[in-house]
């Protein structure tokens, strides 16, 4: 456990690095199970489950590699934008996984320098986090690129953030930081290089993520 105001930039990549890989570890042992079974099992009805099992780990553990290359790491591009287009898709394939949340996207068919783009998937990030029984991701990207706003806003059933989350998103000194809580921290050290600040807001059934 670390305050965030001493994290250098080895533990911070390090925390990233380790978050990156909680997300990825379960589909990963899926197939490698689902490999197990294949090379064991003859009866053809359990290898073609075990094949079924196979696909959607491997589509899922895709869908979270690509999202965190664009949400952690430098994108892939030579610029210093990404398209809203690229963000889109890997948020909806990000979120697909999941089989519990839906999203609504709204926003320009333009490019935005990487940190902004990075901000605004790790908020998406976070509007699933605060749906841990599922529910619905409104993405409303508004205003001119390169000057624009971001409002994530997470509604279901048990809509919630924890107060740890809140604190380290406003960039609050003296709240520690662990695997679990790196996101938060992330976003608000990505906000701050992007030049926006990050509000939240939690109503009944409701969490609303803006930054501006």
């Amino acid at each position: 456990m670390t305050e965030p105001e001493t994290i250098g930039d080895l533990e911070l990549a390090a925390l990233v690095s380790s978050r990156i890989c909680h997300d990825v570890i379960n589909p990963i042992a899926a197939i490698a199970n689902g490999l197990e079974l294949l090379d064991e099992e003859p009866d053809e009805a359990m290898r073609a489950a075990a094949l079924d099992l196979i696909r959607k780990s491997a589509a899922q553990a895709s869908a979270k590699i690509q999202f965190a290359r664009l949400a952690f790491g430098a994108g892939g591009s030579a610029g210093s934008e990404i398209d809203l287009g690229d963000a889109e898709k890997v948020a909806r394939d990000f979120i697909a996984g999941s089989g519990k949340h839906q999203v609504v996207w709204q926003g320009p068919a333009a490019t935005l320098p990487k940190d902004k783009v990075k901000l605004l998937l790790n908020l998406v990030a976070l509007g699933i986090v605060a749906l841990p029984r599922g529910g619905t991701l409104d993405v409303e990207i508004s205003g001119n690129p390169p000057e624009t706003a971001f409002m994530v806003k997470a509604r279901g059933e048990a809509a919630r953030l924890a107060d740890q989350v809140k604190s380290l998103l406003s960039g609050v000194n003296g709240v520690a930081v662990d695997t679990h809580s790196i996101q938060p921290y992330y976003a608000s050290r990505v906000a701050k290089a992007a030049g926006m600040t990050v509000t939240v807001e939690a109503r009944e059934g409701e969490v609303e993520l803006r930054a501006v």
